[in-house]
């Protein structure tokens, strides 16, 4: 069915355009309410169920002002769904045996083998229990963030925080430098690029972690950030040793709504936080692990590897944000107090800070995702995805 409404919310209109089976009306139902009730501008909604598209619904503004329409090719920052994104991109690699997660990292990548960091192992990095969660050794300048070369180097020099493989936290920028640095070791090219060729365009996908042409970025939404989320504030929190604070110091001295607005935000690779995409996209890469690793022809990896992707590490609560999580190499298992997935603990994906989210349930077949550009301030991936999922799930 076609999804072609329009309603006033909060003294403006919202227009709603997609299609939806008809079985999953509820979904399009729960996706307008959002906007009625929520703090809503706009969205999308995709759904895959065993290889198919059941739902892909948008609608509002791809901008504050509201002057231009959500449409079907819009796109907009998803922040650290990326580092899903990632994962499964870097699985694919331990999937054709050119990656060993038990390896130590210095066997790819001799550099990174300094002061003490010797003994740190693939899954370290894959799990958040590498120990360098932030910069402390040398710490580089505001802005540095957009220098890829600055940070790896920056990341062979820093000590450990703690004995490695111990304790988990959040490797919020890191993890995506890190991961990034062996791939392009062991295969010539960094996250973004093995994204776009591997998974990406063969599964038409439109999903980016950097490198996005002027026309790609034509189609991106602006991102409204919201100030009272604990990591958003902690640039301008008053203690500044905290890992949370010590995580932006390399971020640029000037507001988040600059800096996620702007063109070079969408061109360097930030492989944990920069992924630009629609949840269409997100979806179908989801979609194909949930049909078993291959949709459409295209084979990301083979069931056995989706498996050891999704054994979990450790469930910890991981001492940058102070969030539990059941952490799986790279992607998160299903934690509902912090990442919502459904009713099936077996699903997994990752959120990002605001409420966008992508996951599959390898049990039901499903691949999942929303984005939005108005984010939330809320500790979990909040409300409206809670109630599309929700939605989703009690058509079944």
């Amino acid at each position: 069915m076609e999804l072609s409404t329009e309603i006033e919310a909060r003294g403006a209109a919202y227009r709603f355009a997609g299609t939806y089976e008809p079985e999953y009306r509820a979904v399009a139902e729960a996706f307008i309410e959002n906007f009625r009730v929520e703090d809503e501008v706009g969205a999308s909604c995709s759904i895959m169920l065993n290889g198919r598209t059941v739902v892909d619904v948008w609608g509002g503004w791809r901008d504050g002002a509201r002057r231009m329409p959500w449409d079907a090719p819009t796109t907009v920052c998803m922040m650290s769904v990326a580092k899903g994104v990632t994962a499964i991109c870097f699985n694919m690699l331990i999937d054709r045996g050119l990656v060993d997660p038990d390896a130590y990292v210095t066997e790819y990548w001799p550099e990174y083998g300094k002061n003490g960091k010797e003994k740190t192992r693939v899954r370290h990095i894959l799990d958040h229990t590498a120990a360098v969660p932030v910069l402390t050794t040398n710490p580089l300048w505001p802005g540095a963030m957009f220098d890829r070369e600055a940070i790896v180097r920056a990341l062979e020099e820093q000590e450990p925080l703690w004995e490695i493989g111990t304790r988990a936290a959040y490797h919020v920028h890191h993890q995506g430098f890190l991961l990034g640095e062996i791939m392009r070791r062991v295969c010539g090219r960094t996250v973004g690029p093995f994204l776009r060729e591997e998974v990406t365009t063969p599964l038409a996908a439109e999903y980016y972690i950097g490198g996005m042409t002027d026309a790609e970025q034509a189609n991106v939404a602006e991102v409204m950030p919201n100030m009272d989320a604990k990591l958003f504030a902690a640039k301008e929190n008053a203690d500044r040793t905290s890992l949370r604070a010590l995580a932006f110091k390399q971020n640029p001295d000037e507001p988040w709504a600059v800096t996620l607005n702007r063109p070079e935000w969408r061109t360097v690779e930030i492989a944990s936080g920069n992924g630009h995409g629609n949840a269409r996209g997100v979806a179908r890469i989801y979609g194909a692990l949930g049909a078993g690793g291959s949709l459409d022809g295209v084979t990301l990896m083979s069931t056995e590897q989706i498996e050891a992707m999704t054994t979990m590490q450790h469930n910890q609560v991981e001492a940058l944000q102070d969030r539990p999580y059941r952490q799986a190499l790279g992607i998160l298992l299903n934690t509902p107090e912090a990442v919502y997935m459904g009713p099936n603990m077996r699903s997994f994906g990752h959120h990002g800070i605001g409420g966008s989210i992508g996951f599959c349930d390898p049990d039901a077949g499903i691949g999942f995702s929303y984005a939005c550009n108005k984010m939330h301030a809320v500790g979990t991936n909040g409300p409206r995805a809670a109630r599309l999922i929700d939605a989703f799930y009690g058509c079944e």
